[in-house]
This record gives C-alpha cells, structure tokens and sequence, in this order.
C-alpha cells in the first residue's frame, strides 16, 4: 500500500492533475466528504487527508509514504529525514511583509526600531529580521494575521500572500517580500527503499507531468 498525505484546498486542487499522469484518481471529495482516509481508483494507493502543518509529520514519521506541501510549511516546522525529489511548482504564493499603508516601514527599518511583528511563520520572520539586523517582538497568531495592525497589536505581518485582495480589503500593503512559495513532493526515506518501484512511478509520473527530469 502506497499512503499520500494531502492537506485540503488550493494543494489538494491542483495535485489532482498530477495524480491523473500517475494514472491515480481519487474517489472522494475532500471538501464533501468526511473521509480523513480517500481510497483511489488503484487499490494499492491511498490518500490521507491531514492539516498542512502536518503533512512533513505523517510522512517523516511513516504514517505516509509521500506527501505534498508547501515550503513555507518545511521551513517552519522542518523537514529532517525527508526526501524532496520534486518542486512541484503548484500552489503558488510568497511570503511577504505586510503593514497599514499609513505606517512607514522603510523609516522604521532604517533607524533600527524595535518592530512588533505578529505571523504564525515565526520561524521564518526571526531569520528573515535578523538578516536585515532589525530587531522585531515576535507576536504568534494562528488566523486574521490582518487585524494585528488594525487594532495596534503589531506594527507589521508576516503572512502568505497571493492576489493581496486580503490585504487590499483590510487596508494593509504589501510592504517587502520575503520569499517565493511553491508545494514540494516529500518521500519518507525508508519507504523509498522499501517500495521504490510504486514510489518512483509516482515520482516519474509527476516529474513527466511538470517537465521536470530526475
């Protein structure tokens, strides 16, 4: 049996190609169904159906053989003992700096203030400030990243960005980008060696299907 971890959503939406050139269709609607295990039209794959966040766990962990997610979610929480055959290049976004539009950024950064930032990619705005050598109060939130500035509890977001109509409706702009944002294929390490033909099929197949060699 060959396990895949997907999250819900735009992930899930646009791996379904993907699947399709590995000859592999899922038989349940994620978003209809209730479902946490989708059995497909191959009887020897599945798909698990688990938080973003999650994804690097079950597979790291070997309660998935592959998963896909986004490499905001592999910088964040990790990625040891993961294989990463393939940039996907689905799911597109970035991670940017976001503030009120009357809020002025570039000032704030170049006298070396101290900045109140709120995100839930902590992580990731620690290592991006302390390159810049600004210093920043950390301020994790888990959803409506956009009231922070609003309501004076940040100065600044960090946030995935990707049409801005977020930011746009809530008065906030786009202030610096941080890093460009795609979903990556992640193998367990041992699976591979275990069932390396059925995992590089799949492998292949997605390769094929971006235009990518392995």
């Amino acid at each position: 049996m060959i396990t895949l971890a997907l999250s819900k959503g735009r992930i899930f939406e646009e791996t379904v190609p993907l699947l399709k050139a590995a000859g592999i269709e899922v038989l349940d609607d994620p978003e209809k169904s209730r479902k946490l295990i989708l059995e497909t039209n191959q009887p020897h794959v599945r798909v698990l159906v688990v938080r973003a966040t999650d994804v690097p766990t079950y597979v790291q962990y070997g309660g998935a053989d592959l998963g896909i997610t986004g490499k905001d979610t592999l910088l964040e929480h990790g990625s040891q003992g993961l294989y990463q055959p393939l940039d996907l290049q689905i799911a597109k976004c970035r991670i940017s700096v976001a503030a009120r539009a009357d809020f002025d950024y570039v000032s704030a950064v170049k006298q070396g203030s101290r900045l109140k930032v709120a995100t839930k990619y902590v992580a990731i705005a620690r290592d991006f400030f302390a390159s810049k050598g600004v210093h920043v109060d950390l301020i994790k939130l888990y959803g409506s990243m956009e009231l922070a500035p609003l309501v004076g509890l940040a100065d600044a977001i960090v946030d995935l960005v990707s049409t801005g109509n977020t930011l746009r409706a809530n008065h906030l702009v786009e202030v610096e980008p941080i890093m460009e944002i795609s979903s990556r294929l992640v193998v367990n390490q041992a699976a591979l060696k275990l069932k390396q033909d059925p995992i590089r099929k799949i492998i292949d197949a997605f390769a094929g299907a971006i235009g990518q060699g392995t």
